[in-house]
């Protein structure tokens, strides 16, 4: 009987050629694991290297080798795109480090690392909205163009068109969409956003991007932190799971090769509840002063190395909208932090202040009374406790992958003096 002839496409990952045969390994980057091209001498040809884009025609078969279950016995093979091994900055037979790979953008995505790194991001993009789908959220899509400073700290990219405003008031890249999801928890218990914020930081540090990813969630008819961190822990495993069990030989890549031991932490912290809370005036940060990414490590250090829920900050470091305790002498907002090892602060969340008497005062203070007239609405027609946090994306990458800078883990870093794509 004749077999039927399957047309495979990819990029050569290997070469190897033999007396009576030649063998290429095929990757079309929907896994890590290559196909492997059995093809007569005759087949090879000069432009056939490793990098270059081919088209193979051939019968699959059965493999003889026990980590292969098919291979493609080929009869023809097309050399779609040519890539020029001495100039091509990876090579086939070396394990190129994170930063060396780093220094082309272009290119990274052809590497074994960069892209098992991009497979686990989709996959943990879709873990995450699953989740909220499962647990009765609604997604929103949040503006990228808004007028509003929702974190007050000014590091903000404006909007203008030939140096004048295009719209009839000042206009920012956001740095976060969690006021417009107050305005839509008016009308739904449960809503969250995934998307970009800018933030216009002058740092080149390992820990900081200009354009990065965040999760941010909005939990309405609710006057407890307790109800916030579980909606955090419940996402964290959740995603982290499912990322395991669908994405497991990209997981293995980076927990054996790139951060070795790393999938023993993330064990760790899977295996219980995050049952820890600190109370920030139980710190050893001066009352009035905001932890640094050195505490933070420390405090989970300290804490077993498992993740770590800080609650009740100095009411003077939060924002506007963080509820009052209304505690004395050391006044707090209740908002909360969850710290995790490796990275430090991996969410942020606070109760938000529903009296509208509180709020006006908050805002006459700072200034902003006019300007946030439109939030001060909300409390005033239907307004229900609730709260929010926000989960950045690519650090929660490099929490279960254990990677050292946050420029490996997205796939266009952008940050102060780069160059950009």
């Amino acid at each position: 009987t004749c077999k039927q002839k399957e047309d495979i496409s990819g990029w050569v990952r290997s070469i190897r050629s033999q007396k009576s045969n030649l063998f290429l390994h095929l990757n079309d980057g929907s896994s890590l694991q290559s196909l492997q091209v059995v093809a007569s001498p005759e087949l090879n040809d000069p432009s056939l290297t490793f990098g270059s884009a081919v088209e193979v025609t051939g019968v699959l078969k059965k493999s003889p080798h026990r980590n292969q279950p098919v291979e493609l016995e080929a009869d023809q093979i097309h050399v779609v795109g040519e890539c020029n091994p001495v100039d091509f900055p990876f090579k086939t037979k070396e394990r190129h480090s994170l930063e060396y790979i780093r220094q082309f953008p272009h290119l990274r995505c052809r590497t074994n690392a960069f892209s098992s790194l991009l497979r686990v991001r989709s996959e943990a993009t879709t873990a995450i909205h699953s989740y909220f789908k499962e647990n009765g959220f609604v997604q929103i899509h949040t503006p990228v163009i808004t007028s509003n400073d929702c974190e007050g700290a000014g590091e903000l990219f404006q909007v203008e068109v030939e140096g004048e405003n295009f719209f009839s008031v000042p206009a920012y890249l956001t740095v976060s969409g969690q006021l417009h999801l107050e305005v839509m928890s008016g009308a739904f218990s449960r809503v969250y956003t995934f998307g970009p914020t800018f933030r216009a930081e002058n740092s080149q540090s390992r820990r900081h991007l200009a354009e990065f990813h965040m999760v941010e969630a909005e939990v309405s008819f609710t006057e407890s932190l307790e109800d916030l961190t579980k909606v955090m822990e419940d996402m964290f495993r959740s995603a982290t799971e499912h990322v395991l069990a669908h994405c497991a030989e990209d997981v293995d890549l980076f927990h054996k090769h790139v951060t070795p031991g790393h999938r023993n932490a993330v064990d760790f912290m899977l295996k219980e509840r995050f049952p820890l809370y600190i109370n920030f005036s139980s710190s050893f940060s001066q009352w009035g002063c905001d932890l640094q990414t050195e505490h933070e490590k420390y405090l989970v250090k300290h804490c077993g190395n498992i993740p770590v829920f800080v609650t009740d900050y100095p009411y003077d470091l939060k924002p506007f909208y963080a509820r009052d305790n209304k505690d004395h002498p050391r006044h707090s907002a209740a908002a909360v932090d969850l710290l995790v090892p490796g990275v430090g602060e991996l969410c942020g969340g606070s109760l938000r202040e529903e009296r509208l008497d509180l709020l006006r005062a908050r805002l006459e203070e700072v200034g902003l009374e006019d300007t946030y007239s439109w939030y001060l609405d909300l409390r005033r027609f239907g307004s229900v406790p609730h709260g929010g946090f926000g989960l950045g994306f690519e650090r929660y990458l490099q929490c279960i992958l254990g990677v050292d800078s946050i420029k490996d883990v997205i796939p266009f870093p952008r940050f102060s003096h780069s160059c950009p794509l």
